[in-house]
């Protein structure tokens, strides 16, 4: 016991003989509530903080709060002392003017919260899709032993008896309303029908895919992913989570010996694998810079542009959270891609155990769900990573690419995988939604919608709208997608192809800035290449006369935000924060407060 008390952290705040002052004040104020002197001074045992994500604000991840009570009674079990405390909310559907504002945020509240306080480990609650990397992000600059639970997917959502995934419903009912198939009560009815129950989103969407990937990355137990939120395993994952965690501080397992250049690799190649969310690449680099691993947006198409899709799940396929679960979910995944050598095996995970041991007996349980590696939904599955004059980078997610879209414009004998169109250029979602349907635009089959001034910077925060309706005029002959490109994101729920996260961003100069409709543009999926056909001496005239758009700060974070946060294709991280790294080893404890 006397070994293990010697690693504890939070022994400097209360056992500290040779400060007594400082540790009667530590120790004083934490017993206010019934914590004993014997529990917090003399009983040797780790303190272990539960970051907890769930809120009222928070509707995916509000039953956190329930699971923190079983993650509570691991801990306690395990021989440690639990501490729950509040992050800072992130609802993609309901906050203002997007979540992903909110993402760097939390990351840094975590990062003070973990250095700053009594604590020897920390159980990552997570659901909501910028939760798990804002959570991992947090971890990773900390360096303290850590480990992931998710809250799960809702169960699967019906109307009139077919299945409604959450999301993917969205794009569905504003394509029926705008076809005037149904009116705006049936949209709401059908919209609110893909949410049946407590937890995250029930498709492949960003919350499925990032928890996925958290568990690929081996930051949570083998199965936590994809177990629904109302599930008896969620809160029986819950307490074995609380137990683990307590071991792993006493082993000193930390998200550097976990998160790898191979977990890296290996959270890539099942990112493709799942048919994952095209936030997965920015919210993986992301994490990658806060652990000082080096990890290029190249790298997705390099690395994973090959890999199957395995995951029959809307938006890439048919079935939601609940069936993939009930398939096998991420181990049988891994398992799949362990088979066919596209993993690495020795990379460790929370359990004690590498990836090679967790997933060598983990097999598919419905092969209509989950597919065989030889025998998958669709061949060369990953992220395409596009550049030319219009951005250095940008991703298009490739496993939602349709038959019929691919038909229409990747399929011509003489041109084989590009297309090229007309450029119809918006400036932000307002400018979209009130001008798409403006006959004088004369969009059609060929037409290209370009947002930007949505970026990192420019919306502030990187909103989720690349993935533009077309003119009702076209969806009521047929005509539910055309080719969009973005600055922004877009929703991993949506099954568009879209090509989006262009960095550079409109609003610091990236090619899109001087775009304009009427533009002819040509993407080619085979060279890599995104560009608008306007001769070099036109493109620098424009480029010469463009100003930098006139940005309005809603509040001080936004200011903040524009000021530091880098671009999609880095992370959209805060560039100042990635040169802090292992934090707890780096500088041990802070200095006392008095």
């Amino acid at each position: 016991m006397q070994q293990k008390k010697s690693k504890l952290r939070s022994r400097a705040w209360f056992d500290n003989a040779d400060n007594p002052g400082m540790t009667a004040l530590y120790l004083e104020r934490c017993m206010n509530y019934g914590l004993t002197l014997e529990e917090l001074r003399d009983s040797g045992k780790p303190i272990i903080g539960i970051a907890q994500t769930g809120s009222d604000l928070s509707p995916c991840n509000r039953h956190h709060l329930d699971l923190a009570v079983r993650v509570k009674e691991g801990i306690r079990d395990a021989g440690g002392i639990p501490i729950e405390f509040p992050v800072h909310p992130i609802q993609e559907t309901t906050k203002r003017p997007t979540a992903a504002l909110d993402r760097n945020l939390t990351y840094l509240g975590l990062v003070e919260v973990l250095f700053g306080y009594p604590l020897d480990g920390v159980v990552l609650t997570t659901g909501c899709d910028k939760t798990t990397p804002a959570m991992l992000m947090g971890a990773a600059s900390v360096d303290l032993p850590a480990i992931v639970l998710s809250g799960g997917p809702m169960l699967n959502g019906y109307y009139k008896n077919a299945r409604a995934g959450s999301g993917t419903v969205i794009w569905h009912a504003r394509e029926e309303m705008a076809a005037g198939k149904i009116n705006y009560d049936e949209f709401l009815e059908m919209v609110a029908s893909s949410a049946p129950s407590v937890g995250h989103c029930n498709s492949m969407g960003t919350a499925l895919s990032m928890n996925g990937l958290a568990e690929a990355l081996g930051m949570s137990l083998p199965g936590c992913a994809a177990i629904p939120a109302p599930y008896r395993e969620r809160p029986q994952m819950a307490y074995r989570t609380g137990r683990r965690i307590v071991d792993m501080v006493h082993e000193d397992l930390r998200p550097s010996k976990i998160m790898t250049r191979a977990a890296f690799e290996n959270a890539i190649v099942a990112a493709s694998a799942l048919g994952g969310s095209s936030n997965c690449p920015p919210h993986i680099n992301a994490i990658a810079r806060h652990m000082g691993v080096p990890l290029e947006l190249s790298d997705w198409d390099a690395i994973g542009y090959k890999i199957p899709l395995l995951v029959n799940c809307m938006p890439a396929g048919e079935y939601l959270g609940e069936e993939f679960h009930r398939a096998g979910g991420v181990p049988a995944v891994m398992h799949e891609l362990l088979n066919a050598g596209k993993l690495h095996p020795e990379a460790m995970t929370v359990s004690g155990q590498t990836i090679g041991e967790c997933y060598a007996n983990t097999p598919i349980s419905n092969e209509d769900v989950i597919r065989p590696y030889d025998k998958p939904l669709q061949q060369e599955a990953g992220f395409a990573v596009l550049s030319g004059n219009l951005f250095d980078a940008a991703v298009m997610k490739t496993s939602v690419i349709s038959a019929a879209f691919r038909k229409r414009y990747l399929e011509k004998p003489d041109d084989p995988g590009a297309f090229e169109g007309r450029a119809i250029v918006f400036e932000g979602t307002e400018d979209y939604h009130e001008r798409i349907n403006d006959p004088s635009l004369n969009i059609d089959a060929d037409s290209i919608l370009f947002m930007r001034g949505v970026g990192p910077v420019g919306y502030p925060g990187a909103a989720e709208v690349v993935n533009m309706l077309p003119p009702d005029s076209l969806v009521r002959q047929g005509i539910n997608l055309l080719p969009c490109v973005g600055d922004g994101r877009q929703s991993g729920t949506s099954g568009s192809p879209s090509v989006l996260n262009a960095s550079p961003e409109s609003a610091v100069g990236g090619g899109l800035a001087y775009l304009q409709t009427g533009d002819r543009v040509r993407f080619d999926l085979n060279r890599r290449t995104a560009n608008a056909l306007v001769s070099e001496e036109e493109w620098a005239a424009r480029k010469a006369a463009w100003k930098p758009p006139e940005l309005v700060n809603q509040t001080p974070w936004q200011a903040l935000h524009r000021q530091f946060v880098g671009q999609l294709d880095k992370g959209g991280c805060l560039d100042f924060a990635v040169d802090y790294q292992r934090i707890s080893t780096t500088f041990g404890v802070p200095r006392d407060n008095h």
